[in-house]
């Protein structure tokens, strides 16, 4: 496909976007708009436009890639999706009515007067490296793809693709944030699930099959097993692990997390709030079950038409660019595109928001609204939309798909801490924390889990570690806590000594 074509398709759509945004924003751009949609937001199209946040350009890719892969994953990631399903509804039950009763803005005010000023900072100083970290490496991604399939012919350089990127989604956030991503969100995601139906369409055309016979065809192929009960102790396969894994890290990284809490806090009430989250759950489930079905029609097509590719992430834009023909590469680049993009602008306006409120104390201050407090929220905005680019300038210079993964990786460990500190919070009342101590614990505890992660065959008895290991890192960050804390009687004496 003409990259020339492919990229007139990205300037139309990123039109599109700046129309909404201009719409959304024209009666209202104050802060009130940019962080909670000033608090009047329909729960059907938060919880639509969720999707695109939850999945990302990464499940794009990589979720279809990794079916066929040679480590055998097959259709386990599903077991790893019904863990995320009950994390969702925990986060429903338990936070979200916290969150409300609070009536936050960010979500880490909690912990100010949970645990106290130091470890609310800590909580807040975590979501935004993790945050920072996870958004430049899912964008990162994407922009290979876009920089192999349409700039590379122009000679443009990789950081000039970054730029244009980044300046696009920023040209679409920096007024109406909130308000504006909530809207094109639910558009985004809307064009990301129509790819995914539409991909299934092309390649089943492809390969002669109909629906029921696509069905068929997936169900006795090598790539449809679902449930691992085997080697429990070896195998990062197995069922416990990965529903486990999926769960917690649902609760860390959704429930958790300012970026999606930032949207269910736009609701009216805790009623639409839940409503919203319980259609969510739903609707990611299925929509995770076509992604895995994208993934076993590609493998099929590759193996009869002897298609190799260097990586399984490369599996996808390979077939979707170079071989279905042009619609079905607009619909790949549209569902792309959609499903980045939808991730990016959410996470820039959650820093944003997370960085004025946790740290510039904009909750604290008189008129959240004066043009000084929207100046500032502008100059934030840009600043981490700089950071963001620098980020992802550095995983490009690094070129090593280890040392990537692993930074990657190591940013995931830091939704432990929080796990920690939160459960602490809601379960240890009689209990005070020595809260310049909070930091320390939540540095040491996921330094703990790195170190087990890369050592567990050894230390463990063969043991393999997979996403059960944010449990592990809540775990040592809750016990740290405990070990650093008082009862709170005595508490008078800690405020005392720390002061």
């Amino acid at each position: 496909m003409s990259p020339g074509i492919l990229l007139s398709f990205i300037i139309g759509y990123f039109l599109v976007l700046l129309v909404i945004s201009w719409l959304t924003s024209k009666k209202s751009s104050d802060n009130d708009t940019f962080f909670v949609a000033n608090r009047n937001s329909k729960w059907y199209l938060v919880a639509f436009g969720m999707i695109g946040t939850a999945l990302s350009g990464v499940t794009f890719i990589s979720v279809p890639g990794k079916v066929g892969a040679p480590s055998g994953d097959q259709f386990s990631y599903f077991q790893f999706i019904l863990g995320n399903a009950a994390g969702f509804i925990i986060v429903a039950t338990v936070l979200l009515p916290l969150y409300y009763r609070l009536k936050l803005t960010s979500i880490y005010s909690y912990i100010e007067g949970a645990l106290g000023t130091w470890s609310y900072k800590t909580a807040a100083g975590i979501f935004l490296i993790s945050r920072v970290i996870g958004s430049a490496f899912r964008l990162y991604l994407v922009v290979i793809v876009l920089q192999k399939f349409i700039f590379d012919s122009y000679h443009v350089p990789f950081a000039v693709t970054v730029m244009i990127c980044l300046l696009l989604i920023w040209s679409y956030t920096f007024k109406g944030g909130l308000k504006t991503i909530i809207i094109t969100d639910s558009l985004q995601t809307f064009f990301l699930v129509l790819s995914v139906f539409l991909s299934i369409f092309f390649i089943c055309q492809s390969l002669h099959l109909g629906v029921f016979e696509a069905i068929d065809a997936i169900k006795n192929s090598s790539y449809s097993k679902i449930f691992f009960f085997t080697d429990f102790v070896s195998s990062k396969f197995h069922f416990t692990k990965a529903f486990l894994g999926g769960l917690f890290i649902t609760v860390g990284m959704v429930g958790l997390d300012q970026d999606l809490m930032q949207k269910n806090l736009s609701l009216k009430n805790i009623k639409e709030a839940q409503k919203n989250m319980f259609s969510f759950t739903g609707v990611f489930v299925v929509i995770n079950i076509f992604f895995l079905s994208v993934g076993a029609l590609l493998w099929m097509y590759a193996s009869k038409y002897g298609i190799q590719v260097e990586k399984t992430d490369y599996l996808y834009p390979t077939i979707a660019l170079k071989y279905l023909g042009l619609v079905p590469a607009m619909v790949f680049m549209l569902g792309l595109t959609a499903a980045t993009f939808a991730t990016t602008d959410s996470a820039l306006t959650a820093l944003t928001t997370s960085f004025c409120v946790d740290f510039l104390n904009f909750n604290k201050k008189g008129d959240l609204n004066s043009k000084k407090m929207v100046s500032i929220r502008h100059t934030v905005h840009i600043a981490f939309s700089g950071l963001m680019f620098i980020t992802i300038v550095i995983f490009n210079a690094i070129n090593n798909d280890a040392v990537v993964s692993a930074i990657f990786k190591v940013a995931s460990y830091t939704y432990g801490p929080l796990l920690g500190l939160y459960s602490f919070g809601l379960f240890v009342s009689s209990r005070q924390v020595r809260d310049k101590l909070t930091p320390f614990i939540c540095l040491i505890s996921p330094a703990v889990c790195f170190f087990l992660s890369t050592e567990s065959k050894k230390i463990l008895g063969g043991y393999v570690f997979d996403n059960e290991l944010i449990i592990v890192n809540g775990l040592i960050t809750f016990i740290g806590l405990w070990f650093a804390s008082v009862k709170k009687t005595e508490s008078r004496e800690v405020r005392k000594s720390e002061s």
